[in-house]
């Protein structure tokens, strides 16, 4: 043999002569992970209390008349308005997830398999906007289709993604749009 294989050989992991060290550096760090994902949980509860003067989302009226506009995509959640980190969790509005989007001349139908379906009547829309991030979601500039609302008092940014991006500002103008006829009839 030549001596680079005997060397190679030779060479052998050092055995392992502390099991006990081991299972408690690998059980502290399991109960650590644990304690973290329970202070996590435990804040997005006390924050949901903190905003338990949130009253309930409005429904979709039986006849919402017909669809201006529709679009599927993601909801990414809600924030107060202006305050893109301060994330909104009462009434499942923290909750991510598929969306169907409907505008019609009633308002914003909001219909999200797996959480809380909530209508934005016309009334209480006050902008839509093109923009970059919402608490957890930052995209490209113009990549969050982000509607301004006020429920219970309170002014709600909302952010929605939709599975193709260009239909935004089609949207943005639509509800916009909407907002100023509203404002306009209602000076009358």
């Amino acid at each position: 043999m030549t001596p680079v294989i005997l060397l190679a050989a030779d060479q052998k992991s050092a055995e392992v002569t502390d099991w006990a060290a081991r299972v408690g550096w690998v059980v502290g760090l399991l109960l650590f992970v644990a304690l973290v994902y329970w202070l996590m949980r435990e804040g997005w509860k006390w924050r949901g209390t903190l905003q338990s003067d949130l009253p309930e989302l409005p429904i979709a009226p039986s006849a919402p008349g017909a669809a201006r506009l529709t679009m599927t995509g993601r909801y990414h959640g809600s924030t107060t308005a202006g305050q893109w980190l301060d994330r909104i969790v009462a009434h499942g509005l923290g909750t991510r997830s598929r969306v169907e989007l409907t505008l019609t001349d009633t308002g914003l139908d909001v219909v999200r398999p797996g959480a809380s379906d909530f209508f934005i009547p016309v009334g209480a829309l006050r902008e839509a906007v093109l923009g970059k991030g919402i608490a957890g979601k930052v995209l490209t500039e113009g990549g969050l289709l982000v509607v301004t609302w006020e429920h219970g008092g309170r002014l709600i940014d909302s952010g929605f993604r939709s599975d193709h991006a260009a239909e935004h500002g089609a949207w943005v103008d639509a509800i916009n749009s909407m907002i100023n006829k509203s404002e306009t009839e209602g000076a009358r």
